[in-house]
């Protein structure tokens, strides 16, 4: 593999964002991104990730810092210009033209000769697998179909690019899953490079090589589906990506790259976030997947002692719902078997863990 610094094809430098001059709505944003990556900004609404993406495409000016492509800045450079793809949640397809007009539409104005398009618009057809739908309008197709034609657009004129803001947000569950599957599909095949905007973690840890997490502006962190839930650098992270619970605890002690937390339900060993000390308070983080309830054979470094409230079917999984002694609601996902324990009502109950699969953050 070439080294990243060699193998840079899109770079954010210290790229910040204004828009009145005095708050910022992105604050420093660095990122290397090789050829043939797909990178998903994630965050909540208003945390900066649109922004970069719009600044991206050139529809937003950089306030300061520097955006270049293959080495070359574009902060100066028109959106026509920057040989960029975009793909909306709303589809954008114009309603009076065919879909095979609507492909046909970003090589027309290229000036491509009209039997290259045509080949090519029967190719990105056959691509997205609606050969059969060239001489429809928009408004005859289904919303996966729209988005398949939106995705096939981007792509034709076979940019360098391709940018999605919430491409599949109008898309009911099994829909989303399908596209994404397809999207995913056609990244792989093409190769092409992505930055993907969503607040559906899902989505991101499905089809990302890798996600940057941001909070009102700043990237929290930057790093594989795998690294960033089961390693998340600070509690934001491991609270937005995926769901967890989170114990209020002291720490007593630190060795051997583990923390000992003291806790009302008992002491805690767990991985410590960076900056954590010797007696500061803490709160541990455990993924409900990542508990189980005694008794049971698998091995085990913590057990806290609880109250179970309530349980609840949800079909592959069983919720399980506890209680600490601080009133702290704590759950627990066990996989709909015969092992699958039943409690009373206020029954005390043991959930076991390992140590590294907790972690200790700062309170």
């Amino acid at each position: 593999m070439k080294d990243l610094e060699t193998d840079t094809f899109l770079r954010f430098d210290n790229v910040k964002k204004s828009y009145d001059q005095k708050n910022l709505v992105v604050k420093g944003f660095d990122m290397d991104v090789k050829q043939g990556e797909f990178i998903t900004l994630l965050g909540p609404s208003g945390s900066g990730k649109t922004t970069v993406l719009m600044m991206l495409a050139g529809f937003e000016s950089v306030t300061s810092g520097d955006i270049a492509i293959s080495g070359q800045s574009i902060n100066k450079t028109a959106p026509n210009k920057r040989n960029i793809g975009m793909v909306f949640q709303n589809y954008a397809l114009f309603p009076h033209m065919t879909v095979a007009e609507n492909l046909a539409y970003p090589l027309s104005v290229r000036k491509m000769p009209k039997a290259e398009i045509k080949e090519r618009v029967a190719q990105y057809l056959a691509l997205v697998e609606l050969s059969d739908f060239g001489n429809r309008r928009p408004g005859q197709l289904s919303g996966g179909q729209k988005q398949r034609v939106a995705l096939a657009r981007a792509m034709i004129f076979q940019p360098s690019l391709i940018l999605m803001d919430e491409p599949l947000g109008a898309l009911d569950k099994n829909l989303r899953e399908q596209m994404q599957f397809e999207i995913t599909r056609l990244h792989k095949q093409i190769g092409f490079t992505v930055i993907y905007v969503t607040h559906d973690q899902t989505e991101a840890l499905s089809m990302s090589d890798r996600i940057a997490v941001f909070n009102d502006g700043v990237v929290q962190q930057c790093a594989p589906p795998s690294e960033l839930y089961e390693r998340p650098v600070n509690a934001f992270v491991a609270d937005f990506i995926g769901e967890n619970n989170f114990i209020a605890g002291e720490v007593t002690r630190t060795a051997d790259g583990f923390a000992k937390v003291k806790t009302d339900a008992g002491t805690i060993a767990a991985r410590p976030a960076e900056g954590l000390r010797d007696g500061a308070a803490c709160r541990v983080s455990i993924r409900p997947e990542k508990l189980f309830i005694h008794p049971t054979d698998h091995a085990y470094d913590n057990a806290l002692t609880v109250k179970f409230n309530t349980r609840i079917y949800v079909g592959d999984f069983i919720r399980y719902y506890f209680e600490l002694p601080d009133g702290t609601d704590i759950i627990v996902k066990v996989l709909n078997d015969l092992a699958a324990p039943e409690f009373d009502e206020g029954a005390q109950a043991q959930l076991l863990s390992l140590a590294k699969d907790c972690t200790a953050f700062p309170a």
